[in-house]
C-alpha cells in the first residue's frame, strides 16, 4: 500500500466507480459485465513499482494482484497466495487473516482473495497456471455460466501494447481456458487515459511536490558542476537530493550529458569528464508519491556561457517563452492536421526563422503524470487539468553543442501554468546559481 498523502483509499474506489457508471450507461444491454486488471510482476534487480493505471485504480504497490471489477458493482482484490513464505523475506502490504474483512473495508473492496493455491517460494513470477489462479479461474467460469448477455473488459490493447507483453499474455491464457471470452473482449484503455489525463487537486499537489523535490536536485546539482567532475558524480548528487526529501526513486533515468553527448537525447552511460569550455544537461525528475516531475537545465562547465553558446541558449529559451504564451485549452501538443495550432509545429516554425529547424529532432513537449511519458494522446486538444512538458531543444554535433530548456505545466482557464516557475533559467540567473 502506498498511499499516505492523504491516508484514503475512498478516492481509488471513487475512479473505479466511475467506470463502472460509464460502462453501465454505454451498455444497457447487457446482463452484467467484468473488468480484469492485472497488476505488474517483480523484477529481481528492482524494487517493485506497480502498473500505474492498476495503482491509479487501487492505491496497491502489491505485484501480482488482480482488480475484478462487476458491472453489478461488485469489486474485488485478489493477491497471490505464498503460503506464508514471503513474510519470512518481504514486508507485506496485504495479508489475508482473521483481520481480512476490515482490511478489505480499509482498503474500499467487497472482499480481498487470494488468486489461488500457495506458490513454492516468496516471488510470484509472471508463468501462468491454473493452480496458482484457480480461485480466480472458478469465479471467472461462475461468472461466464450465470449471465447470458455479458462482456469482459481489459486494460490494454492485446493487438498492439508490446510495452505490457505479460498482462497481454494472461489476457490470452483467459481465452485459451474460456475461448467465447475472445469474442466479447473489449479494450478499456482509451477510458482510463483520458480520466488519467485530467488531474485531480490531489495529483497535482504529489506532482508539484515531485517538482519541489526535482527543483532542489538542480539547486544542488548547479552549484558542484565543475571541470574536472564526471557526469555519475552529479547524477549521485542528484539523485541523494531525490531520496533525502522523501522521493524514494527517480521518474525515469537521470540524464547528466556533457560535451558531445548534450546531443544525444536520452544518453544515460554517465562516465564522461566535464571539461572547461562544455556544456552539461541536466535532464532529470523525482517521483513522489508514485507522480513524476521532468525538469530539464542546461549549465556551462566553467560557469559562464560563452557567446555562441548563449546565443542557441537564448533562442531556445525564447522559443520554450513563445511556445508557453501560446499554450491554452483547445491547442495541440502536436497534431499535423491542424499545424497552426500544434505547439509543435509552431516550435519548429519559431527555430526556422533562426535556420536551426533541422537541429531540433524530438517533440516540443508530453503529457506528464503517473508515468513520466504520461499516458494521452497529444493529436487531442490540450484541456483544462491536462499536466505537460514545454521543452524546446538545439542540438548541434559538429559544435558539440546541445541544449535544452524544460519545464513543468498545468493547463488552467486561461492558459499555461508554470509548475516550476522557481527553477532559475535565464542565462545569467544559471550563471548566478552556479557561483553560490
Amino acid at each position: 500500500m502506498s498511499f499516505s498523502e492523504n491516508n484514503s483509499f475512498l478516492l481509488f474506489k471513487t475512479r473505479r466507480d466511475q467506470i463502472i457508471r460509464f460502462l453501465k450507461e454505454k451498455n444497457t444491454n447487457l446482463d452484467n459485465g467484468v473488468v480484469i486488471i492485472y497488476s505488474d510482476f517483480e523484477c529481481d534487480r528492482y524494487v517493485f513499482r506497480q502498473e500505474s493505471s492498476f495503482y491509479y485504480l487501487t492505491g496497491i504497490n502489491e505485484p501480482g494482484a488482480v482488480l475484478l471489477m462487476y458491472l453489478d458493482g461488485r469489486q474485488i482484490l485478489y493477491i497471490p497466495n505464498y503460503g506464508g513464505i514471503r513474510e519470512k523475506w518481504c514486508k507485506l502490504d496485504i495479508k489475508i487473516d482473521d483481520n481480512v474483512k476490515n482490511l478489505s473495508e480499509f482498503l474500499c473492496f467487497d472482499e480481498i482473495k487470494y488468486l489461488g493455491n500457495s506458490i513454492n517460494g516468496y516471488s510470484f513470477n509472471s508463468i501462468f497456471t491454473k493452480e496458482k489462479y484457480s480461485n480466480f479461474l472458478l469465479d471467472i467460469e461462475f461468472f461466464l455460466n450465470s449471465y447470458k448477455l455479458k462482456e469482459f473488459f481489459t486494460l490494454l490493447d492485446l493487438e498492439f501494447n508490446s510495452r505490457y507483453f505479460t498482462q497481454i499474455q494472461l489476457y490470452k491464457n483467459l481465452f485459451e481456458i474460456f475461448p467465447e471470452t475472445r469474442e466479447i473482449t473489449s479494450d478499456l484503455a482509451p477510458l482510463i487515459h483520458y480520466m488519467r489525463r485530467s488531474k485531480s487537486e490531489v495529483e497535482i499537489d504529489l506532482i508539484y511536490k515531485a517538482v519541489q523535490v526535482t527543483n532542489m536536485a538542480h539547486d544542488s546539482a548547479a552549484k558542484v558542476i565543475a571541470p574536472g567532475r564526471i557526469e555519475h558524480e552529479i547524477q549521485a548528487i542528484v539523485e541523494s537530493v531525490f531520496t533525502q526529501a522523501g522521493a524514494l526513486r527517480p521518474a525515469f533515468p537521470s540524464i547528466v550529458a556533457t560535451g558531445k553527448n548534450t546531443t544525444i537525447l536520452h544518453y544515460t552511460k554517465r562516465d564522461q569528464e566535464l571539461k572547461p569550455g562544455d556544456l552539461v544537461v541536466v535532464d532529470i525528475g523525482a517521483e513522489y508519491g508514485y507522480y513524476c516531475a521532468d525538469l530539464t537545465r542546461t549549465y556551462p562547465v566553467s560557469g559562464k556561457f560563452t557567446k555562441r553558446q548563449k546565443e542557441i541558449y537564448n533562442i531556445v529559451l525564447d522559443a520554450q517563452k513563445y511556445v508557453e504564451s501560446l499554450a491554452k485549452p483547445g491547442m495541440f501538443l502536436n497534431n499535423k492536421n491542424v499545424p497552426e495550432k500544434s505547439l509543435n509545429h509552431l516550435a519548429i516554425s519559431y527555430f526556422k526563422k533562426f535556420g536551426l529547424e533541422k537541429y531540433f529532432f524530438h517533440g516540443i513537449g508530453h503529457f506528464l503524470g503517473l508515468d513520466v511519458h504520461d499516458v494521452g494522446d497529444t493529436c487531442y486538444p490540450l484541456e483544462y487539468g491536462d499536466v505537460f512538458t514545454i521543452e524546446p531543444g538545439i542540438y548541434i554535433p559538429e559544435e558539440n553543442i546541445g541544449i535544452r530548456i524544460e519545464d513543468d505545466f498545468l493547463m488552467v482557464d486561461d492558459g499555461a501554468l508554470c509548475l516550476s516557475f522557481d527553477l532559475p533559467k535565464q542565462a545569467q540567473e544559471i550563471e548566478n546559481l552556479m557561483r553560490e
